[in-house]
């Protein structure tokens, strides 16, 4: 059984790749990323079977020459706005099995369009299978679907900080503040803007654990699209984060807000710029220095996930809180890769384009987090139920 990690060299592909070789269940695990030397350095730092491809992500012959010889193609690659899409569509069409972890809800709409040229191909392609979204839809089913008689609102926060980022990152944040943010609102999806007064009267305080209080703004996360469509009786979903430090996240909004985002070069003392190229390598430059300030001084992701509805005729609520100190890099690698194993193995059977909650069962999700997390992976899970009184108790989950 051969895997392939596309963006394999990056920061969360070869944590993926990591958790993949750890599984013992692959007989060999292959980096594949434009930067061979990178990919092969971490393909020597990890060890055991392990090897390395170079790979354009621009190119349909590049991804196909990658993918060839392998059963299973988990994509790393973002932003996934861009790449997405072209991806899933030549790894299709190469007939390969595919994981990713995709956070852009634009793009997974036109994944999801792909769904019948998927089943024709007989290919099993799990989108959106990181944190959030992927863990938080799990847990999700989980709930709905072993715990309540009905499952009736969702509210999905995250925060992390300290991650290394690059100018895809950037690039992928400022696309989140441009686009339409869907909100499943009594029922019906609504879209709002986050710099318009639909998009700033969503935002909240949370309190997450090992971070404390901060600010958490609507985002146009995948969830609370696909949510609706496999979890019955669903009549409010919404998606909210924020990246700490908050002065850092408060600087990439207010540069949105300018306008100085354009994809056009423009000349700038006889060089050819373009304005978001400028502006992402200035937010990066700006970040070490936010960082110091706020005393960030390792990754930390926190994720938040509050469930509303019925149990035994009356209302409760269940609240999962995960916190890693890996940061989102280890927090979305960690269900990527249990993705692409429970495929390996056969417990993902469902064929066709499709999100977490419509194949993946949750408590063979728990069985391997446990595996990881005794493996050294530092993902803490705490869930408490809040009864109709106010009343706090603590489940244990199996992991």
């Amino acid at each position: 059984m051969k895997v392939v990690v596309l963006g394999g060299a990056g920061i969360v592909g070869s944590w993926t790749a990591r958790g993949l070789l750890m599984s013992d269940v692959f007989d060999e695990v292959i980096l594949a990323d434009i930067n061979a030397a990178r990919a092969k350095e971490v393909a020597e730092k990890l060890g055991g079977n392990v090897s390395y491809r170079e790979v354009n992500a621009e190119s349909p012959e590049s991804i196909k020459e990658a993918v060839k010889d392998v059963d299973i193609v988990v994509n790393c690659v973002g932003p996934f706005y861009r790449y997405g899409p072209p991806i899933l569509e030549t790894a299709i069409k190469a007939g390969k099995n595919y994981v990713d972890i995709c956070d852009d809800y634009d793009a997974t709409l036109k994944m999801l369009e792909l769904d019948s040229m998927a089943k024709e191909a007989g290919v099993s392609a799990l989108i959106g299978m990181g944190s959030s979204p992927g863990a938080a839809n799990v847990f999700v089913k989980f709930c709905a679907e072993q715990i309540m008689e009905e499952a009736h609102s969702v509210d999905i926060y995250h925060a992390h900080g300290g991650d290394p980022e690059g100018p895809g990152v950037i690039k992928h944040r400022i696309h989140s503040m441009l686009i339409d943010i869907p909100v499943f609102d009594n029922g019906q999806l609504k879209t709002v803007k986050f710099l318009e007064e639909s998009g700033r009267a969503l935002i909240q305080e949370v309190e997450f654990p090992e971070i404390g209080k901060c600010k958490v703004y609507p985002y146009p996360h995948p969830e609370t699209i696909t949510l609706p469509r496999y979890i019955k009786g669903l009549k409010w979903v919404m998606n909210r984060g924020v990246v700490l430090p908050e002065e850092y996240f408060e600087l990439i909004i207010k540069i949105v807000s300018l306008g100085m985002i354009e994809e056009e070069p423009i000349e700038v003392a006889g060089q050819k710029i373009a304005p978001i190229d400028f502006v992402a390598s200035y937010v990066l430059k700006r970040r070490e220095e936010l960082l110091k300030k706020a005393g960030i001084t390792e990754p930390i992701g926190a994720l938040k996930i509050v469930i509303g509805g019925v149990e035994k005729g009356k209302k409760v609520q269940y609240v999962a809180e995960a916190v890693s100190r890996g940061g989102m890099m280890e927090g979305t690698a960690i269900p990527a890769a249990i993705g692409a194993i429970l495929m390996a193995q056969g417990k993902i059977e469902m064929k066709g384009v499709f999100p977490p909650e419509a194949a993946v069962n949750p408590m063979d999700v728990f069985e391997w987090a446990g595996k990881f997390r005794k493996g050294g992976a530092s993902i803490g899970v705490k869930v408490k139920k809040v009864d109709e009184e106010g009343r706090v108790k603590e489940i244990p989950l199996p992991i």
